[in-house]
């Protein structure tokens, strides 16, 4: 029986990713935001808007649970909401001004946690491991 020589891929993104969303949740609560709220935030600020439906599948959310989601959302002033011009049974979410600078803030407190963490890791280390990261995201 060979022996291990390290752990799971598995188990080792299962610890970063509990380590990271530990580390994330009060940055984002500082600033008024879910964790989802903030990831349907980052998707309307990195793309035009697009459908509810889309951005439920775009996200991984569930899409009868979006609604809620962007009410709250829409309640902030952080996005809007309204009819899909190609067809009027669909609607279409923007993020608003306010919801752009919401974001940018977040990520900047976010980028700078990121940053006291991949101080652990030389420059070598750090830029192959965000050079492999979203390859290994992606299937690519």
């Amino acid at each position: 029986m060979a022996s291990r020589d390290r752990e799971d891929l598995g188990a080792l993104f299962a610890r970063v990713s509990r380590r990271l969303i530990a580390a994330e949740r009060p940055l984002l609560e500082r600033h008024g935001l879910t964790m989802w709220g903030y990831i349907a935030l980052s998707r309307g600020a990195a793309a035009p808007a697009s459908t509810q439906l889309a951005l439920a599948r775009d996200i991984g959310y569930d899409k009868t649970r979006l609604i809620a989601l962007l009410d709250a959302l829409a309640a902030d002033g952080l996005v809007e909401r309204g009819p899909d011009p190609a067809d009027r049974r669909a609607h279409v979410v923007r993020i608003t001004p306010k919801g752009a600078r919401r974001h940018a803030a977040a990520v900047a407190d976010i980028r700078a946690m990121e940053e006291e963490l991949l101080g652990a890791l030389s420059a070598t280390e750090r830029r192959a491991l965000l050079a492999a990261l979203p390859k290994l995201a992606t299937g690519a």
